[in-house]
């Protein structure tokens, strides 16, 4: 399974999450490779991070910030369970590229009417890259948001009804997600139980996608 976490707006979390999907994955036992083709290689900074601390490899993370990636990810994925990808923001080409590679597409936005409207130069692409392949999956996943806040529930029931819709899982603003970014770590590593019970419901979620 090819995983893209993908949309143009910046901050949106992709980083964070591609991370912890794979390494929700990775702990379940299955063999999984980020691939960061976002050129500011921030997957490839915690990767980096997360050796000097003396870490232990959980997965393996590549930089594959080129146009090329339809062609090369599928090779990748031939000797993995799931291949993750951090995509980038604002390169159309690098997107293109990504949304052709990918079988699910994951777009997350913040709880914010800013992040729907930004994300309607991606849902274009999307509907493009469709016209090639069909069969591709795609959610919403509301990101960084507090869960019990109005705009939140708001930015949830606008999402409802679209296309492509909303996954349930939600992914809270927590420390902890900082945290682990700045140190190499990820969130069940650092004991945040309720943010790696996030991770966990998420990475379920998606999962059953795929079948």
């Amino acid at each position: 399974m090819i995983v893209a976490l993908l949309n143009q707006k910046g901050g949106v979390g992709k980083t964070t999450l591609a991370l912890h999907l794979a390494g929700e994955w990775a702990r379940r036992g299955q063999r999984v490779t980020v691939i960061d083709a976002d050129p500011q290689g921030s997957a490839l900074d915690w990767s980096q991070q997360r050796a000097r601390e003396s870490l232990p490899r959980l997965f393996g993370v590549i930089g594959l910030a080129r146009d090329t990636l339809h062609r090369e990810a599928p090779e990748l994925a031939r000797n993995v369970h799931h291949i993750v990808i951090d995509g980038p923001p604002r390169v159309a080409g690098l997107m293109r590229s990504a949304l052709l590679a990918a079988d699910i597409i994951l777009i997350p936005v913040q709880p914010s009417p800013f992040d729907g409207w930004g994300s309607a130069e991606m849902l274009a692409l999307l509907s493009e890259a469709r016209v090639y392949r069909p069969q591709i999956v795609a959610r919403f996943v509301l990101n960084r948001c507090g869960a019990r806040t109005i705009i939140a529930r708001e930015t949830a029931l606008t999402l409802a009804d679209h296309d492509p819709p909303l996954l349930a899982s939600k992914v809270g603003q927590r420390v902890a997600f900082a945290d682990a970014a700045q140190s190499g770590r990820l969130v069940w590593e650092a004991h945040a139980t309720i943010a790696a019970r996030e991770i966990t419901a998420l990475a379920s979620e998606v999962g059953r996608l795929a079948r």
